[in-house]
């Protein structure tokens, strides 16, 4: 009885997908050449994730995240417009030069407990998070998974990707804004017009508090300075991070610390959906697509990039649509990209970035209104993803 308070809805779904997979390799319903690539591609997924959490985690008990939000407050002085335009450049920043998921669960922490600090609604700082962090994505390889599986399409290397990404980028970028400060952030949505100011921050273990904040920063600069795999890299900073809580306070080291739910997820998820794509999705996509040129085009394969992201999840969708466009038509293959990052907003399985971003507000014990979040969301999918693509056209 005391295990079954414990389990939350998406653990059931996580072991269901999981089992379906498996299930599908086992009746021969996937075949094992398609099973093994999907496998293949999704390798350095999961110890990303499981790593990436537990760094968080223990970042967190170390009050790394505490102190970046109390400096964040100071710096905007107690003006809410400042805090706001603060707070969308550091995550619209991290997420472009880091990846979307690193965002959801190193800067949501920052932001919940920003919230605490100055007394204002969690609601629009964790809003700010979790759009930025699929809206700003576009740029760069690294700043999502799904970059990294188009790289391989498309041919073209990080300068020539960011040539062609950065108008849509913009124009994704301005119709977050926007809607943050419609939706969440205006006078009589956040608050009064000012906050207090908090006193400058003091962690109660210094010592782990810098090892966490040396360990958070060495990842962020092995990423951006040495190019090394994100698996890599946040696998070196959890073992950090552990060594040092194991050292100071061992008891916070548990088996909770590690996400177990998403790392059962993310096979069971793909597996899944490659077994429904061999069986007739592929096919239907393709007809879907139709053909080539114009913005009409590409407005339609951003729209069904974006549809399946909200359904399946956006990696899975991602080489859904790949597959059914050919290699050669870069702008399509962008536009799908559009699609899928920053369509992916609708629902919360639609990204990783999302679920991850689900976690740490239930974490905090933040509740996330989810009709107010269904409907906003949807409202931003189709300005960005239209806005984005209509640039990716103008500029072509």
């Amino acid at each position: 009885m005391r295990l079954r308070t414990r389990l939350h809805p998406l653990d059931l779904v996580a072991g269901a997908l999981l089992l379906c997979g498996l299930l599908c390799i086992a009746t021969g319903l996937l075949p094992i050449g398609s099973a093994t690539e999907v496998l293949r591609r999704i390798a350095p997924l999961v110890p990303f994730l499981g790593s990436v959490i537990v760094l968080a985690e223990l970042t967190s008990e170390a009050e790394v995240f505490d102190v970046l939000a109390s400096r964040t407050a100071r710096a905007a002085r107690g003006s809410h417009a400042a805090l706001f335009l603060l707070c969308v450049g550091l995550a619209a920043l991290t997420t472009t030069v880091l990846n979307l998921d690193t965002t959801a669960v190193l800067l949501t922490p920052v932001m919940l407990a920003l919230a605490d600090r100055v007394g204002i609604s969690p609601l629009p700082l964790a809003m700010t998070t979790v759009w930025l962090a699929n809206t700003a994505s576009l740029l760069l390889p690294v700043s999502n998974l799904t970059n990294l599986l188009d790289a391989e399409t498309v041919a073209l290397s990080p300068a020539q990707v960011a040539a062609r990404m950065w108008a849509p980028q913009l124009a994704a970028l301005a119709a977050t804004t926007a809607c943050l400060w419609i939706f969440f952030w205006r006078r009589g949505l956040r608050g009064p017009g000012g906050y207090r100011v908090p006193a400058p921050p003091r962690p109660a273990d210094p010592v782990l508090h810098r090892i966490c904040a040396a360990a958070c920063a060495g990842f962020l600069a092995v990423v951006l300075l040495l190019r090394v795999p994100l698996w890599a890299a946040s696998s070196a900073a959890a073992a950090v991070a552990v060594v040092a809580f194991a050292v100071r306070r061992p008891s916070v080291l548990r088996p909770g610390l590690v996400p177990w739910r998403l790392l059962a997820f993310v096979p069971g998820l793909f597996l899944t959906v490659e077994t429904i794509r061999v069986h007739g999705l592929g096919r239907l996509v393709e007809s879907l697509m139709g053909p080539g040129g114009g913005l009409g085009s590409l407005l339609r394969t951003a729209g069904i990039g974006a549809s399946l992201s909200n359904v399946i999840n956006n990696l899975p969708a991602y080489l859904v649509g790949e597959s059914a466009l050919p290699g050669a038509d870069h702008d399509r293959l962008l536009a799908l990209l559009i699609g899928t990052n920053a369509g992916a907003l609708i629902t919360p399985w639609a990204s990783l970035a999302t679920l991850l971003w689900f976690e740490r507000c239930r974490a905090h014990g933040v509740r996330v209104p989810l009709r107010r979040f269904t409907a906003t969301s949807a409202v931003l999918a189709v300005t960005a993803v239209a806005a984005a693509v209509t640039a990716l056209w103008a500029t072509g």
